[in-house]
């Protein structure tokens, strides 16, 4: 009698249990997220992260990533987010790496006590890169006449309808590099020691998990389940922490319609546009490590 009331406890609230709060941040990072095309910004983890920490009786958190990066802001603000609350709450964070955790996702991972890995697991990619098109020659055979007016010598800086200015790639370049020197110190600052010296670690060169190891990179290969396993005994719960749901779904905290129909059919066509150039960009993302 009594081992079925027992069960009628949840898991968390037993004393024989002990409960791991895991938090899921997947996908591109990004601020501008669509309702179709939801993007990892600290709008959209801020809530999860919240409420894993709230966790009182969990000795640590569980964040699985899986991210081929993107803004360099939004990678920062949620590293930061997560290490404010370890310290204010007292936990510790274990990461663990999926298929990728790249770039801004690896900034991320930097939050974690731990970084975990699978040895097929791509980590890496500690670098800053700015891509664009020229339109210069194709609107000229089009016989397009572009027409900018500015207040400001430098405000159409690498606008991609004009030819490329030489001053303005080296400004580019100046922003990149310190861009760059922010997440180097980052990422220094938190591995520490456990870097190994190695010549080719911060040119943005990505690797597997199973040399991610050898670099210093992450911590030990291993899974979620079978790690907390066997960190916190066969009885652990993996708790995992969802947005709230509504009666008409889940909302996505920082996500705005791409398409609203009240804009008109101009406005649904515009935003299908964005939708299809977003998709493109998250696919050539992913790309890049084989994903």
């Amino acid at each position: 009698m009594a081992n079925r009331l027992t069960k009628l406890v949840p898991a968390r609230l037993r004393p024989d249990h002990t409960v791991i709060p895991v938090v899921r941040l997947s996908g591109m990072i990004s601020s501008g997220g669509t309702a179709l095309r939801p993007s990892l910004s600290l709008a959209s983890a801020a809530p999860l992260l919240a409420k894993a920490f709230a966790h009182k009786k969990a000795p640590a958190v569980a964040i699985v990533i899986n991210s081929p990066g993107g803004s360099p802001v939004q990678s920062r603000l949620i590293y930061q987010r997560i290490r404010d609350l370890a310290e204010e709450k007292d936990k510790q964070v274990l990461v663990f790496v999926e298929d990728v955790a790249a770039s801004g996702g690896y900034m991320i991972a930097c939050a974690g006590d731990e970084i975990i890995a699978d040895p097929s697991s791509i980590v890496g990619s500690i670098g800053v890169v700015s891509g664009s098109f020229g339109f210069v020659e194709a609107i000229a055979k089009l016989g397009i006449e572009r027409r900018v007016h500015t207040a400001g010598a430098n405000k159409a800086t690498l606008d991609p309808f004009q030819p490329e200015r030489p001053e303005d790639v080296e400004h580019l370049k100046t922003l990149q590099l310190e861009v760059h020197k922010t997440f180097i110190d980052l990422v220094k600052d938190s591995r520490g020691t456990k870097l190994a010296e190695h010549d080719d670690l911060f040119t943005g060169l990505f690797w597997s998990g199973l040399r991610g190891l050898e670099l210093g990179l992450v911590d030990r290969l291993g899974d979620l389940r079978g790690t907390l396993r066997a960190r916190f005994g066969k009885k652990v719960k993996l708790e995992l922490v969802q947005a709230k749901r509504t009666l008409f779904g889940r909302p996505q905290p920082g996500v705005h319609a791409g398409m609203a129909a009240g804009d008109g059919l101009a406005g649904i066509g515009a935003g299908f546009a964005r939708e299809v150039m977003g998709v493109a960009e998250e696919r050539a993302l992913w790309a890049r490590f084989g994903l």
